[in-house]
């Protein structure tokens, strides 16, 4: 909408925003280390941005998806976050996510095929 990019930088463990014209970009989520806290990811892989600029990103190494509201400093944990594995609230290595207009959330659960 806006001509927006958002990548997911799987080394520094963030999700920036990059507006047309800008070198530096922004971080949008995460951009604290590695780890598991709410305000941190691990191996980001893919994102997702909704109409309300929420972004939505796959945090692979600690098998959840998180949500970060615009401007938030932390995340919500929309997915998984019970640990790795194959439970009803556990995903495996949670790789694609998509939010329809409805705000439900898919994910490709890569480690639970």
């Amino acid at each position: 909408e806006n001509g927006s990019l958002y990548v997911t930088d799987f080394g520094k463990h963030e999700v920036r925003r990059y507006r047309r014209g800008e070198s530096q970009g922004t971080v949008v989520a995460g951009g604290n280390g590695s780890g598991n806290r709410l305000d941190q990811l691990s191996d980001p892989q893919y994102v997702f941005v909704d109409r309300d600029h929420s972004v939505y990103m796959s945090d692979w190494d600690n098998h959840r998806v998180m949500k970060w509201v615009e401007g938030a400093k932390q995340g919500i944990v929309v997915a998984g976050g019970q640990g790795k594995g194959n439970g009803l609230t556990q995903l495996s290595y949670p790789y694609g996510v998509v939010v329809d207009q409805l705000g439900t959330v898919y994910v490709a659960d890569a480690g639970n095929d």
